[in-house]
C-alpha cells in the first residue's frame, strides 16, 4: 500500500507527522497504471485516531478503507501521540484536526474529493467537533464507542483513569457540537454494547441528538428507524432518508467493536451510498 509520509506545521507552530495514501489504482489490480483522475474521482477517508496509540496503529484500518472500499486515506498522530511534537489539549488537538483539513482541501489531488471522517471514540469527538465547525467542507462523518463529553464519561471510567488522565482537564463537548452538524450530512454510529469504557448509551444519545439537530425538531427516539437485524447478531437501523445510521453489536467492547462481524460491511454500504 503505497503512502506519503506528510509533516504538518500548526498555526502555533507543532510539528505534526501524517500518512497520506492517494488511491489512483483500478479496482482489480493495482499494477494497472497510476491514474491522478482516478484518486480525484474517489472519496477522501479522514481518519482520526482514538486515544490509545497512535496513527501507526491504525493502519490496518487505513487498508480497508484503502484496498477494499478504494478510498484516499489521510491519518495523523495528534500532538503528543506518536512522532508528533508538542503536549496533547483539547484545543491542540483542535487546532491539529483543523490543520490537517486545510491541507486536504488545499492538496492539488484532494481538493475537490468528497471527505468523509472516521473517528474512534477521543477520534469520534474531534470528528464531530470538526464537522461543526466546517460543514460546507466535510461530506459524511462515521463515529465508533464516542463519548457525549468527558465530564460526563468520567464516572464510568474512574477505575480505568490512569490512561486518559490528560482527558480529565478537558471537555470536548460532543453532545452539544453535534447539534450543529447539518441534517444533509450523513452519519454512521457504530456501537459496541460491551463497551466497558464508555458506556452505550452515550452513543445511543448522539445518534438522538444527530437525528434531532439544532433546532429540536422531529427528535425520533433512538430505535425508531426501519430495523434490520443481522446473521451476526448486530443490530442496523436507518432514519431521515438513511442519512442517520445506527449500527450496534452485541459483543463489542470498546478497543474491538470494529472487529465484529458486519462492521465491515456496514462502513463499506455507508460509504458506497453516499461517496
Amino acid at each position: 500500500m503505497p503512502y506519503e509520509d506528510v509533516e504538518l506545521v500548526t498555526p502555533d507552530n507543532v510539528k505534526l507527522q501524517a500518512y497520506l495514501m492517494l488511491n489512483g489504482y483500478g479496482h482489480d489490480d493495482e499494477k494497472e497504471q497510476w491514474s491522478e483522475a482516478r484518486a480525484m474521482r474517489r472519496p477522501t477517508v479522514f481518519l482520526l485516531h482514538a486515544n490509545a496509540g497512535n496513527m501507526g496503529h491504525r493502519l490496518p484500518l487505513a487498508r480497508i478503507f484503502y484496498l477494499k472500499m478504494h478510498c484516499n486515506v489521510f491519518m495523523l498522530s495528534y500532538r503528543g501521540y506518536g512522532l508528533s511534537e508538542g503536549t496533547p489539549s483539547e484545543k491542540g488537538i483542535r487546532i491539529d484536526a483543523q490543520t490537517a483539513l486545510q491541507y486536504i482541501v488545499k492538496h492539488p489531488v484532494l481538493k475537490d474529493t468528497k471527505i468523509f471522517l472516521y473517528g474512534q471514540s477521543l477520534g469520534g469527538a474531534v470528528a464531530i467537533d470538526l464537522a461543526s465547525h466546517y460543514p460546507e467542507l466535510i461530506h459524511a462523518v462515521i463515529i465508533e464507542n464516542t463519548f457525549l463529553s468527558i465530564p460526563k464519561l468520567i464516572p464510568t471510567v474512574l477505575p480505568l483513569l490512569s490512561p486518559v488522565s490528560f482527558l480529565c482537564h478537558q471537555i470536548w463537548n460532543s453532545e452539544t457540537r453535534i447539534r450543529s452538524i447539518p441534517s444533509t450530512t450523513p452519519m454512521l454510529f457504530l456501537a459496541g454494547k460491551r463497551d466497558e469504557l464508555v458506556h452505550p448509551t452515550h452513543m445511543m444519545r448522539l445518534y438522538a441528538l444527530a437525528c434531532e439537530g439544532e433546532e429540536g425538531e422531529k427528535a425520533p427516539a433512538v430505535l425508531m428507524g426501519e430495523v434490520e437485524e443481522t446473521d451476526n447478531g448486530s443490530v442496523k437501523l436507518d432514519v431521515d432518508g438513511e442519512r442517520r445510521v445506527w449500527w450496534e453489536c452485541e459483543g463489542g467492547t470498546h478497543n474491538d467493536t470494529c472487529a465484529q462481524p458486519g462492521y465491515w460491511e456496514t462502513v463499506r454500504d455507508f460509504v458506497s451510498r453516499w461517496r
